[in-house]
């Protein structure tokens, strides 16, 4: 784990990262239709991710306390307040710094499951729950210790849930290093969607609002 900390770029750089914006494209139907793509962290737990095609936006956003999104593909126009089970995948995305770092103080246990290969490579794989109850197997690259796959499961709305994140093309953005390109998609399923991050910006000035679900009160 302390490597996993020292290879993204230590400790000290993790910390002081205190927001990130990732702007790029998001590919689906194995890259027929491509989205804008921006997604906006803060800490220490805001996450707002928002997808355009044609002049429409989809957005999904969490405050650290909820989550809301905007769904005008599925032709829903206003904004709508999420199920606890919808916000857990957004809860993930809001970190800064992947489930490894801190995990103590996420209340986090992981163990070490020895090594597993991905696509090559003998990766070490260690096993995460978090205190949602959400379960992260996360593999790690056996030269650089950053994370090249994550296979998250998690039950959803009664049912299990499994889905796979590869990560790759690690950039040092504001001292620490942020994959550029993230595939997902549920576990055996050829049609995965795919993120190219184009820019990547660290602690730029960001309005907590934008978090926050339109119209509601500032707390």
């Amino acid at each position: 784990m302390s490597k996993n900390v020292e290879a993204k770029g230590g400790a000290d750089a993790l910390h002081a990262l205190k927001s990130l914006r990732l702007t790029g494209k998001l590919l689906i139907n194995q890259g027929q239709i491509e989205f804008g793509y921006l997604q906006t962290k803060k800490r220490p737990e805001e996450v707002r991710t928002e997808a355009t095609l044609q002049g429409m936006t989809q957005v999904e956003a969490y405050d650290g306390k909820e989550g809301w999104k905007i769904s005008p593909f599925r032709g829903r126009k206003d904004p709508e307040k999420m199920s606890a089970d919808d916000v857990k995948s957004l809860m993930e995305d809001a970190e800064v710094d992947g489930p490894l770092v801190d995990w103590k103080a996420k209340q986090s246990t992981v163990d070490y499951l020895g090594t597993e290969d991905v696509d090559g490579t003998l990766a070490h794989k260690l096993k995460i729950v978090r205190k949602n109850g959400d379960v992260n197997f996360v593999y790690l690259d056996p030269d650089h210790f950053l994370e090249i796959r994550i296979l998250t499961q998690r039950i959803k709305h009664g049912a299990q849930e499994e889905v796979e994140t590869d990560l790759g093309d690690y950039e040092k953005i504001g001292g620490v290093f942020v994959p550029t390109s993230i595939e997902s998609g549920r576990k055996g399923e050829p049609d995965k969607q795919k993120i190219i991050i184009d820019k990547a910006e660290a602690n730029v000035p960001i309005d907590d609002t934008i978090f926050r679900f339109p119209g509601a009160a500032s707390k």
